[in-house]
């Protein structure tokens, strides 16, 4: 819902704000006084496209801020700003951020329904027949058209799964045997995971054994043997223990020492089993170098990783498989489509039942609407029309549209060949009455939705939407008085006769209100006009 929409610098406004009520707001004024204006700063908030040519002359920008909830629950509300340079870039923020115009567009324009004579336009597209019949329908066509979607989902991928097994059991030439090969050589070889990695971590160790032995035996002797360095360590240790009983100094130095043969015992004890855990094996040695060369191949062949190698046998397995088992993978794929097409065919029948109850519903309640708005004996018919398998869209399985018939004798025929502009929009605003709070808006703006409108009908015209703001918040731009005393708020849109003129926005109430209505009456301020302005507001409880 707009809370309130603050306009500056944009076509003949300099300043402007409007402050719709939660339900019925009109705007009146004299044709050409910028009304249009209003209407444009409010698609900007929508996130339409921006104009330079919008700013007001002479002003480097034109800015619409606007604050909105939205829905009951809201309490918060939001806060839009787009600005429009004169240069013609546009910026947005929400709620103080930098946003983008599509941003604004589904956070703003998803709530917000500009049913002006161009959007009207949107009633001659019969795909917006099937929303408007599924959104007044509710859950059970919601739900029978949720199960035809995923049906047609799985139908879909059963049959881009049965085209690629028949296309892999074509498969011939080259590339077939490119797969046979890669597979064959790969699984030849067989490489485990991690095999690699452990080759190249123990095959130097097997590579340079009896190397690794020799030095190892060779520094044990260094240490342990007869003469070696454990022996002249001892005979120090003795004569500096024995001298230390002189000089106790030299008796640190032999404990020192001490410490240091014991370490020497250890590392020679270490390089003992080290040499024991050496298993030098001649043919295993052969075998693991001869291992690690394989799988180097298959490296310089289908790598650089082991990974791509994994990855090359099981494409090639996959491409053979298919093609050495066709017969059996095809009858499989085919029994899945049939299946999926069966579930589909069985979701489309439901759907198609589940709507054909409900639009012709609809259509009778919206003819009780247009009836109202004085549209004589006219209604809409539903027609529904299956289409051949390959023409199924996700709206479902068969043709709909809302048709138009003028009165009982008539053929009923498509809206875009037989309706007016202002025959749709009363059909729109009949649609709208009869949608109520099913059509997921906050907040609908009429623009001309009283073109050729007068006398009686012009009265049910203002009926209907007071009616309809009870479930929404309503904006109307009229130049009806019938319509206008409807309104629980009222604005003039009125513009000055400068040679730069500006239009002003008005909230108007009590006596000059009165004279507003008298003017869209008679064009003055009589006493009659005034009398029956005062009637009339009085009678529409709007004084």
């Amino acid at each position: 819902m707009i809370d309130e929409i603050r306009v500056e610098n944009l076509a003949l406004i300099r300043e402007a704000v409007l402050e719709p009520c939660a339900g019925l707001t009109v705007l009146t004024g004299e044709t050409g006084a910028g009304k249009t204006a209003l209407l444009s700063a409010t698609k900007l908030l929508c996130g339409e496209r921006a104009d330079s040519a919008m700013v007001r002359e002479g002003e480097e920008a034109a800015v619409v801020t606007g604050r909105l909830f939205f829905g009951a629950h809201d309490t918060d509300g939001c806060v839009v700003v787009r600005r429009v340079g004169s240069d013609g870039r546009s910026r947005v923020k929400i709620d103080g951020a930098i946003a983008s115009v599509r941003e604004l567009a589904g956070r703003v324009g998803a709530h917000i329904d500009l049913c002006g004579q161009h959007e009207h336009q949107r009633l001659l597209d019969p795909a917006s027949h099937i929303e408007m019949v599924d959104a007044w329908a509710g859950g059970g066509v919601t739900a029978a058209h949720e199960a035809y979607r995923k049906a047609l989902a799985d139908a879909r991928a059963a049959q881009r799964e049965l085209d690629r097994v028949e296309k892999a059991s074509r498969t011939q030439g080259a590339r077939l045997e490119d797969a046979r090969f890669a597979y064959e050589a790969i699984s030849e070889v067989d490489p485990k995971p991690g095999e690699l990695e452990e080759l190249e971590e123990t095959l130097p160790r097997a590579e340079h054994a009896e190397s690794l032995i020799a030095a190892a035996l060779d520094a044990d002797a260094s240490l342990s043997d007869e003469d070696g360095a454990l022996d002249a360590l001892n005979s120090a240790i003795a004569e500096l223990s024995r001298m230390g009983r002189v000089d106790s100094e030299l008796a640190s130095f032999a404990d020192a020492l001490a410490s240091a043969a014991i370490s020497i015992e250890d590392v020679a004890a270490d390089l003992r089993r080290y040499r024991a855990s050496i298993d030098f094996d001649e043919r295993e040695l052969a075998r693991a170098q001869e291992r690690y060369a394989a799988l180097k191949g298959l490296l310089r062949q289908f790598g650089p990783r082991m990974e791509d190698v994994f990855a090359r046998r099981d494409e090639a397995h996959e491409l053979l498989s298919l093609v050495d088992d066709a017969e059996d993978r095809l009858r499989r794929a085919t029994e899945a489509r049939d299946e999926a097409e069966r579930v589909l065919s069985d979701a489309a029948r439901a759907l198609a039942r589940a709507r054909d109850v409900a639009a012709p519903r609809f259509c009778r309640e919206v003819a009780a609407q247009m009836t109202r708005l004085e549209m004589g004996r006219a209604e809409l018919v539903w027609e529904s029309r299956e289409l051949p398998r390959a023409q199924w869209t996700e709206a479902g399985s068969c043709a709909c549209e809302l048709l138009y018939r003028a009165s009982a004798g008539m053929t009923a025929r498509p809206l875009r060949r037989i309706a007016s502009g202002g025959e749709l929009s009363r059909v729109m605003l009949a649609c709208k009455v009869v949608l109520g709070e099913a059509d997921g808006v906050d907040t609908l703006i009429f623009d001309e939705v009283d073109a050729g409108v007068g006398g009686s009908t012009a009265r049910s015209l203002g009926q209907v939407l007071a009616d309809l703001a009870r479930t929404h918040q309503v904006i109307v731009v009229t130049h009806l008085a019938q319509v206008a005393v409807m309104g629980a708020r009222h604005y003039v849109v009125s513009k000055s006769d400068d040679d730069l003129p500006e239009t002003t926005l008005t909230p108007v109430a009590g006596e000059d209100r009165v004279r507003e209505i008298a003017r869209m009456l008679s064009g003055d301020a009589s006493r009659a006009s005034l009398d029956h302005a005062r009637e009339m507001l009085a009678e529409a409880g709007t004084l």
